[in-house]
């Protein structure tokens, strides 16, 4: 197929008739999405490979910030216990978190209200 030249630059191209010309554009045009497809799939493949391993850090990351954050709870109980007492300590620590955990539902609360409410608004000036 190397030698072949391809059909636009024949010396007979007036010779040629317009179903032969079709065909071999619409062979062509299956050549051409073939090759798109094998290049996009191994674009995919790629991505995958990609995808798994910062995942994989990812959860690593989080993991490792979680036993952080268990760990200055921890402290922060040691911390409270000879000025508070054991149980007063943790019911002053829980109570802490809980506050700071209920507010930051209620900016994320708000924060996807707000989102809501600009996605739902019609568009001003059409």
């Amino acid at each position: 197929m190397a030698d072949e030249s391809p059909p636009l630059i024949e010396e007979d191209a007036a010779e040629r008739s317009l179903v032969a010309d079709v065909r071999q554009l619409v062979e062509d045009g299956r050549t051409l999405l073939e090759a798109e497809l094998a290049y996009q799939k191994s674009r995919a493949m790629v991505a995958g490979q990609a995808a798994k391993g910062v995942a994989g850090w990812m959860a690593l990351a989080l993991a490792l910030l979680f036993f952080a954050l268990m760990a200055l709870v921890l402290g922060l109980i040691l911390t409270l216990v000879p000025a508070l007492g054991a149980i007063w300590a943790t019911v002053a620590v829980v109570l802490g978190l809980l506050a700071m955990g209920a507010l930051s539902g209620w900016v994320a609360v708000r924060r996807w209200q707000r989102a809501a409410a600009l996605m739902a608004e019609p568009e001003k000036g059409s």
